[in-house]
């Protein structure tokens, strides 16, 4: 028989983890921006050498399609954290000023869902990992350009196991952002 404690303490470990995933996230996050800043030195140069000297850089438009993918997915958890990822909550807001309970319960099944599906976007890129990793798989044109596809798996398997661990610890725990939930319970 679990008393309060032991719920005390799940709780305890999951807000750890929770600012574990938020570390991670803001990495991941950090990451993203420095691979767009990237893409914007690479798309500006090669404006220039194409505009200046007729000599575009092989692979520019290759690269742009394989790192919008990657800044997309490496910026995903971190949006998911803080509750910025691109959803209609109006319902849910009308919801809660009469009812915010039932507020909570759908916006726990929401994230319980989300969790999911992030999961199961992780369980379906992981063989494709494997075989990319396995067989050098490359996109590009032989000759010119070409670049591994490797990473662009690596990055979404990382991505939506990280996104669906964080949806699962606002699931779990109730909070639209976990690991703030220190901050609640002492009243900051």
């Amino acid at each position: 028989m679990r008393g309060p404690q032991d719920s005390d303490g799940i709780m305890r470990g999951i807000n750890m983890l929770s600012r574990v995933f938020s570390v991670i996230a803001k990495a991941l996050n950090a990451t993203g921006t420095l691979v767009v800043l990237a893409l914007v030195v690479m798309i500006n140069s090669d404006v220039v050498s194409r505009n200046l000297f007729n000599a575009p850089f092989p692979g520019t438009y290759e690269m742009v399609q394989f790192l919008m993918v990657m800044i997309v997915f490496l910026q995903l958890p971190d949006v998911i954290r803080i509750n910025r990822l691109t959803r209609s909550d109006g319902a849910l807001a009308v919801l809660a000023m009469d009812r915010p309970r039932a507020a909570r319960v759908i916006a726990r099944i929401i994230d319980s869902a989300s969790c999911i599906f992030m999961g199961l976007i992780a369980f379906a890129i992981w063989p494709e990992l494997q075989r990319s990793w396995g067989s050098g798989a490359f996109f590009g044109t032989p000759g010119i350009f070409t670049a591994p596809y490797w990473p662009i798996h690596l990055a979404i398997l990382v991505s939506s196991t990280l996104s669906s661990a964080i949806f699962a610890t606002k699931a779990i725990t109730g909070k639209r952002r976990p690991e703030h939930l220190h901050l609640e319970e002492s009243g900051a």
